[in-house]
C-alpha cells in the first residue's frame, strides 16, 4: 500500500473515535468516571508518546535546538489558537462531567462551531504525528494511534451530547463529526506527503512542534477533566496509560 494512503488510513482510524463516542451518546448511557477514566488512560498514553516516541525521535533527527525550537513554539501556537476557541465557547468541547452542561449550554448558545474547531485544533496535530510516523519506514506508531483514538472518544461523547441537547439532529451531529474525522485522515497525508524527503531539521521541528501542542492540550482540557471526574485514582489511571504506551513502544521497537 502506498504510504501516503496507509498514513490517511491510520489518521481517519484515530478520528473515526469521534464518531464512536457521539454514536455511544444515542445508544448508551455510559457513567461519567467511567468516561473520564477512559480520558486519563488516553493522557497517560499521550504523555508516554510525547516523551518517549516524539521527543526521543526529534532529538534524533535534528538535535537540540531543533527540537527545543519546535516544542515551545508548537505549545505556544496551540494556547494562543485555544484562547480564541475558548473565548469563542468552545473551551468546554472535552467536558463529559459535571462541566458537561457548560459544553450543553455553548452549543445551544451557537458555539457549536467554536467547538468543531476547537476538535479540529486538538486532533491536527495528532493526525500529522501518525502521518510522520510512517517516515522512518517501520510502520506507523502503535502508541501514537492509540493515544489519538483514546483521547477522541470521550470529545466525541461529549460534545455530541452537547449538539444534542441543543436540538440538533443527528444527521446535523453524525456530519460534523464526520467531516472532522475526513480532516484527521487528510492532515495526516499530508503530513507525510509534505515531509517525505524533507530535511531532517525540518522533520524534528515539525516533530516537536506536534508534541508540543498535544502536551499543552492536555493540561489545559484532558488532565483537567480526568482528575476532577476520577479524583483520586486519576494519577493511577494515568500511570497506567502511560505504562500501556511505554510497552507498546518497546514492543513495537
Amino acid at each position: 500500500m502506498n504510504e501516503a494512503v496507509e498514513a490517511g488510513l491510520w489518521g481517519l482510524f484515530g478520528g473515526s473515535a469521534l464518531l464512536l463516542g457521539a454514536s455511544i451518546v444515542y445508544v448508551a448511557q455510559l457513567p461519567q468516571r467511567v468516561i473520564a477514566a477512559v480520558m486519563a488512560i488516553g493522557s497517560g498514553v499521550l504523555i508516554s508518546t510525547v516523551a518517549f516516541d516524539l521527543m526521543d525521535d526529534a532529538y534524533a533527527r535534528g538535535g537540540l535546538d531543533s527540537t527545543a525550537l519546535g516544542f515551545l513554539g508548537g505549545a505556544a501556537a496551540y494556547t494562543v489558537a485555544n484562547v480564541l476557541v475558548s473565548r469563542a465557547g468552545g473551551k468546554h468541547r472535552k467536558r463529559s462531567g459535571s462541566n458537561a452542561r457548560e459544553s450543553q449550554a455553548s452549543v445551544a448558545s451557537g458555539a457549536g462551531l467554536a467547538i468543531a474547531i476547537g476538535a479540529l485544533l486538538d486532533g491536527i496535530p495528532e493526525s500529522v504525528v501518525i502521518g510522520v510516523s510512517l517516515l522512518e519506514g517501520s510502520g506507523v506508531s502503535t502508541a501514537a494511534v492509540v493515544a489519538v483514538f483514546l483521547s477522541n472518544v470521550p470529545e466525541g461523547l461529549s460534545s455530541a451530547a452537547g449538539m444534542r441537547s441543543a436540538g440538533r439532529r443527528p444527521a446535523y451531529v453524525f456530519g460534523v463529526w464526520g467531516a472532522i474525522t475526513a480532516a484527521s485522515g487528510l492532515a495526516a497525508l499530508l503530513g507525510n506527503v509534505a515531509l517525505a524527503g524533507a530535511d531532517p531539521d525540518l522533520i524534528a521541528a515539525t516533530t516537536a512542534i506536534a508534541a508540543g501542542a498535544i502536551l499543552a492540550m492536555l493540561v489545559d482540557t484532558m488532565i483537567p477533566e480526568a482528575a476532577e471526574e476520577t479524583h483520586e485514582l486519576s494519577g493511577l489511571i494515568t500511570v497506567g496509560g502511560f505504562l500501556l504506551a511505554f510497552m507498546l513502544s518497546k514492543l513495537g521497537g
